[in-house]
């Protein structure tokens, strides 16, 4: 079976304004620079996701507007937001989401939020500890197929904090 490859993605940087609901939040220039760079990483590293999971935030929407531009051509990625990765409280709520990818998926990019995000990498590589930071990129290989992907088993491969 062939390995899959999982890429958690923390939204880049955001503005803080009490008179913006929290779903419209934007990215601030350094985030919107962020989010390229991180394209150009992933790209660097032959990670061109087949789909995105992404959360239907403003911020979230914006840091893949950002990948993608960097990302070129070279990518035809499907993209799903769903609501789930915005309102997800548990890491079991995200792995039910990635469980139901399809078999046919071998890199699958997640971009969403924190604490969730930090909590499905640490789910799945309890030796991971750390907080994914904005922008932040966790990369697990997936040993098998997505459904039956579970707690321990996909081991951090790569993580990289992007900036521009």
């Amino acid at each position: 079976m062939t390995d899959r490859t999982l890429v958690l993605l923390r939204h880049a940087k955001t503005a803080h304004s009490e008179d913006v609901a929290d779903l419209q939040r934007a990215l601030t220039a350094r985030g919107q620079a962020d989010a390229a760079a991180a394209g150009r990483w992933l790209a660097d590293h032959g990670l061109l996701p087949d789909v995105v999971l992404c959360s239907p935030a403003r911020r979230t929407r914006e840091t893949w507007h950002g990948l993608a531009l960097a990302l070129g051509e070279a990518t035809h990625t499907t993209v799903v937001y769903d609501p789930v990765l915005y309102g997800a409280s548990s890491a079991q709520e995200l792995l039910d989401l990635i469980t139901a990818t399809s078999p046919q998926v071998t890199t699958l990019v997640v971009i969403g939020h924190n604490p969730t995000l930090s909590m499905m990498s640490s789910l799945l590589d309890p030796a991971t500890d750390e907080e994914l930071s904005t922008c932040g990129v966790a990369v697990h290989r997936v040993p098998g197929a997505w459904r039956d992907l579970a707690a321990g088993g996909a081991p951090l491969t790569g993580s990289h904090t992007a900036r521009a």
